[in-house]
């Protein structure tokens, strides 16, 4: 009896020490409060995995957190942050951020609005891929390189705007953006990753400047309804 009682007790303690709606990870704080998760602090956010024990701490909140708000003095997204929110529908990255790692936002499927702050160098290989229900996306100027899968699957993505800061597309981006109608490449890109816009089944036009020096295999396939394709090579 008293072997229950007290298996029952340290299961309890486990279970509110485990979820927990406010802590700190890393330099940081965190606290869920009414669908908002709010980290502050300085410093860098740690990564994370998809795997026990590394997951972000707020992990068994994922169904629960409805908006992110980073605040500024965080420098960095951990990969896997945000990894399965399925209830997140919007997120704010302030100006302090400068890289946003691998998965981090992976599978958000509601989020509608994002707001990327304007010293973002990195945008991590996964970053936002299957936000499915994002429609538009401004990259700010401070951003070099879109990694690999970044926004893949994300099919509510209608528009992107890519800044003359970036110089490479990773493979597999843009893959699957059905609701792509058009892009423009600045000319400050030399490399399209392979597939990186492959079953945009909506885009019409392209616009490749001649900076492009490597188009990688497939970068533009089963892109069915692309009727015009602007790019002159350098030879």
């Amino acid at each position: 009896m008293k072997t229950k009682f007290l298996t029952t007790i340290l299961g309890l303690f486990f279970s509110v020490a485990t979820f927990a709606q406010s802590g700190t990870t890393g330099t940081l704080s965190w606290t869920l409060s009414n669908g908002t998760l709010t980290i502050s602090g300085t410093g860098a956010m740690p990564d994370y995995t998809s795997s026990f024990p590394n997951y972000a701490p707020w992990y068994g909140y994922t169904s629960s957190i409805k908006n992110v708000l980073i605040q500024e003095g965080v420098t960095s997204i951990g990969s896997f942050a945000f990894r399965l929110c399925s209830s997140l529908t919007s997120a704010t990255i302030p100006n302090s951020v400068k890289s946003i790692g691998n998965e981090a936002f992976n599978g958000c499927g509601l989020i509608t609005s994002l707001t990327i702050g304007s010293s973002v160098t990195n945008i991590g290989s996964y970053a936002f891929a299957f936000c499915s229900s994002l429609t538009s996306v401004i990259i700010p100027s401070s951003v070099t390189s879109i990694g690999s899968y970044a926004f893949r699957g994300c099919s509510g993505l209608t528009s992107v705007t890519i800044p003359s800061s970036v110089t490479s597309i990773g493979s597999y981006a843009f893959y699957g953006c059905s609701g792509l109608t058009s892009v423009s490449i600045p000319n400050s890109v030399y490399f399209i990753g392979e597939s990186a816009f492959s079953y945009c089944s909506s885009l019409t036009s392209v616009t490749i400047p001649n900076s492009v020096t490597n188009i990688g295999e497939n970068a533009f396939s089963y892109c069915n309804n692309l009727k015009t394709l602007n790019y002159n090579a350098v030879n």
